[in-house]
């Protein structure tokens, strides 16, 4: 079946103004995509690593990219379309909670 990585992007402001009740189903999904065999993970601080021309590994603190919103988790689904992809995430917690989840497919 196809895969798909899903980049998460949200703000605790944006969590915090959506009802409660909207954020526990958020989390309901989350949960049966995870018992589906998804991988799913909360972001945390990233490290850039850079090892050009591979004469030495440098590192340093930080994202790379920027955006409006940081982003808050990622996963790796099964869909057996992209279409099945953008439902899957359509209702997880960045989706309502005033973020956006972008879906990238594999080859």
């Amino acid at each position: 079946m196809p895969k798909f990585i899903t980049i998460g992007y949200g703000d605790q402001a944006g969590y915090d103004r959506t009802p409660q009740d909207v954020r526990d189903a958020a989390h309901a999904q989350d949960t049966r995509l995870v018992s589906k065999g998804a991988l799913v993970g909360i972001a945390c601080a990233p490290v850039q690593v850079r090892n050009p021309d591979a004469t030495g590994v440098e590192t340093r603190d930080g994202p790379f990219m920027s955006a409006d919103l940081p982003i808050a988790g990622f996963a790796v689904i099964e869909a057996a379309s992209l279409e099945e992809a953008i439902e899957k995430v359509s209702q997880v917690p960045c989706a309502v909670a005033h973020g956006v989840v972008e879906v990238w497919p594999l080859k």
